[in-house]
């Protein structure tokens, strides 16, 4: 139903005014209860092979919707009832902020992609936290995960980071920190490892103080040098963070089918889906081949089948996100990777 009629309808509206279309309406009719068990009975799948425990963490499935599809705590709610083991928040900054100029979200149909310079847009950690104290969907896992304001300069990051932490604590189940978004100015700067040591350090000092860790993750970009990898890996070590996201969006260009004159046109971003899909692949097994085998890795980046989310798992990612791929397959792609786990369990001698 998705592909055939839903998706040639929004791919006629503006990126951007199709996603808040969706959502809202999805929001409305999953209000219903029976409308809510319907797709529930049509998407989730429950099965024990599915589970995961990770970071003192019980996922029901491997599957989440990575950042960004829900920055401000909208959605999270209906979200669940697309079958997916763990959501994603944010990126959230301390003050709200409107991002950069419309338009910046933009369809590359020929490549199943997108190119997005959002530039961090949302209402700010409060409203997220007003929205996340009315409690969360039982048996689904959030995740937070914080950046810094536009107009903070990077000497002033730290704080900005620590603020969300704070606020959002007592009401999400792991962290991520992100360093790694294009679309802020000289936010890349911080991947750097002296000042991305000090940040997560900090962070980890505040969250060990507390009665209850939580589990601390770090995004990073895919253009990272392997020198820089290497860099991560110490950085994981000497601040003992749970584990990495492996991969934010490109700024890389290569090898599209999108004509140079219609890129020049839509200008920069951060370019997400099928052409990062090797690239995000190779960052994670070159990550889990350095990695202690307890951190965690989080695979995302161009996972449009249930044979692109089994490729990153067999690379070395524990647990896998979507949302390009939400756009381009619809939501019956969570449950053709959860299917396929499932019959990939089977099939494995005991």
């Amino acid at each position: 139903m998705y592909k055939n009629i839903l998706k040639p309808f929004l791919f006629q509206m503006a990126p951007e005014k199709a996603h808040h279309l969706t959502v809202a309406l999805l929001k409305l009719v999953l209000s219903i209860p029976v409308i809510n068990q319907i797709f529930r009975s049509a998407y989730r799948l429950e099965d024990s092979t599915l589970n995961r425990e990770l970071m003192g963490l019980q996922f029901k499935n491997p599957v989440g919707l990575a950042a960004g599809f829900d920055k401000d705590g909208k959605y999270f709610r209906p979200m669940t009832a697309l079958g997916f083991g763990f959501i994603e928040v944010g990126t959230v900054t301390p003050k709200g902020q409107a991002g950069n100029p419309q338009p910046r979200l933009f369809r590359l149909p020929q490549d199943e992609a997108l190119i997005n310079r959002m530039g961090f847009n949302n209402e700010g950690v409060e409203a997220l936290v007003s929205r996340l104290q009315a409690g969360k969907p039982k048996g689904v896992i959030i995740g937070g995960n914080i950046g810094k304001n536009k107009l903070t300069p990077n000497e002033e990051a730290t704080s900005d980071y620590t603020k969300c932490f704070e606020a959002l604590f007592p009401y999400v189940d792991y962290f991520v920190v992100n360093v790694s978004s294009p679309n802020t100015p000289n936010l890349r700067d911080l991947q750097e490892k002296e000042p991305l040591t000090a940040l997560l350090s900090t962070l980890q000092k505040l969250n060990q103080a507390k009665d209850n860790p939580k589990p601390i993750l770090l995004k990073i970009a895919p253009d990272l040098t392997d020198g820089q990898l290497d860099d991560i890996v110490d950085i994981v070590g000497d601040t003992g963070i749970q584990g990495l996201i492996a991969t934010n969006t490109t700024i890389s260009r290569a090898n599209l089918h999108t004509t140079d004159q219609e890129l020049e046109k839509i200008g920069a971003g951060g370019l997400s889906g099928q052409p990062v899909k090797g690239r995000a692949t190779e960052v994670i097994r070159y990550l889990r081949k350095k990695l202690p085998a307890e951190a965690v890795i989080i695979g995302v980046g161009g996972i449009q089948s249930a044979a692109d989310a089994l490729e990153k798992i067999e690379a070395g990612a524990d647990l896998v996100q979507i949302y390009t791929g939400l756009i381009y397959e619809g939501p019956s792609l969570i449950k053709q990777i959860n299917q396929q786990l499932i019959q990939q369990a089977q099939v494995q001698p005991a």
